[in-house]
């Protein structure tokens, strides 16, 4: 469940009234299974599976594969551009064989033993979004108040992507203020993040491998045919390889608490042209998914070294980072909290809530001077400097 937080220009503007004060975001990222999600982009896997045939998708699943173009509008229509050219494996970062395929019935097939044409008919499997249409927030009349939401702010307007929705098509390519954004999202990780799509000055165009590593979703661009790890946003296989995809701000958080915050927001709409019944995303196949990777049972290979006593492997945690440095805050452990730390040399603090829960990571430098907090009552913060009331906005 991972929350990102940078200090776009604009961000939260529409806060910004007279006698506000806003906190300066830091780049963070929440993730939630974090351990089954894995570290960076490094060897090593556990429990090998066994390369397979592409099995034929069950009615459920062809569902969720391709139909003709124009079911809605938009830039590239349902099924978005013309797919990926075939990864160039002599470039990576990352060994084959630790890309494993998920064939949705079949026994899992690593990218190392995999041909072109089985590649090919996995992708987009798992549909993405590439022109996505949203509603008032009268519209998520279908979600429990407690059912997260990955949320992102722009300058006038605040968006809702819930995590029941993304369940099933894990990205949203969109674009917001004039910026290219992928909204992401790894139901085995719990893990969502909101990139900036431009690499180099390169729009890229998102689609979904069928793949994962580290049991972590594994993108694919569609003008390189790189494939990327998500939480990372790294590319690992293919001519982008090292590259890394910039994060945005966002918070996955309470569909309860994102209304609160930000009662004008959209939300996205189930109806986004694909042969889905809209009551389909009520129900959470991954309800009690979180328990069974606690038990350090995955569902593909994980390197288990990453695996410690200091965190268990779904334990949900808010990952900063400053400069070059990351550290990762246990959100169940904190609660309702405000975490005051220095992370690559810059103040910071995460304000932790126990709605959720949730987290957000700001710079604690703003009117020159360094603030220090700690949480109030209502689920609010406080700077002992000056006495004044903080949300999980950064808003004073």
């Amino acid at each position: 469940m991972p929350t990102s937080h940078d200090a776009a220009p604009g961000a939260h503007s529409r806060s910004r009234r007279p006698g506000k004060r806003v906190l300066t975001a830091v780049i963070s990222a929440l993730t939630a299974l974090a351990v089954a999600c894995g570290g960076g982009a490094t060897g090593g896997t556990a429990s090998p599976p066994a390369a397979a045939a592409v099995t034929t998708p069950s009615p459920e699943e062809q569902a969720m594969t391709p139909v003709a173009d124009g079911a809605t509008g938009g830039e590239y229509g349902v099924d978005g551009p013309a797919p990926p050219p075939a990864v160039d494996r002599a470039v990576a970062s990352v060994a084959a064989r630790d890309i494993v395929f998920d064939t949705f019935g079949g026994p899992p097939l690593r990218l190392s033993e995999a041909t072109t044409a089985q590649v090919a008919s996995l992708f987009n499997r798992i549909r993405p979004v590439y022109r996505a249409e949203y509603e008032p927030a009268s519209g998520g009349d279908w979600l429990n108040e407690s059912d997260l939401v990955l949320g992102y702010s722009g300058r006038e307007q605040a968006y809702a992507y819930p995590v029941k929705f993304l369940n099933f098509h894990e990205l949203v390519n969109e674009t917001i203020d004039g910026v290219p954004l992928l909204i992401s999202y790894c139901p085995l990780c719990a893990s969502g993040v909101v990139f900036d799509r431009r690499v180099d000055g390169r729009e890229l165009v998102f689609g979904n491998t069928s793949a994962l590593y580290q049991n972590d979703l594994v993108m694919v661009d569609h003008e390189t045919g790189t494939y990327w790890f998500q939480t990372g946003g790294e590319g690992v296989v293919g001519p982008l390889t090292g590259s890394r995809l910039a994060p945005l701000p966002s918070m996955t958080i309470t569909w309860a608490e994102w209304k609160k915050l930000y009662p004008d927001t959209l939300i996205l709409s189930r109806d986004q042209g694909f042969p889905i019944p809209p009551a389909r995303y009520e129900r959470d196949p991954f309800g009690g998914y979180g328990e069974t990777v606690a038990r350090g049972r995955y569902p593909f290979p994980v390197d288990e070294s990453l695996v410690s006593d200091r965190l268990g492997p779904a334990d949900i945690v808010l990952t900063v980072l400053a400069g070059d440095e990351e550290k990762a805050y246990p959100l169940e452990v904190l609660g309702h909290f405000a975490a005051n730390d220095v992370v690559g040399g810059q103040p910071v603090v995460v304000f932790s809530s126990d709605q959720g829960p949730v987290g957000v990571a700001f710079s604690r430098v703003t009117g020159g001077r360094t603030l220090t907090f700690e949480a109030s009552d209502a689920g609010e913060f406080t700077d002992t400097e000056t006495g004044s009331t903080w949300d999980l906005r950064g808003v004073a």
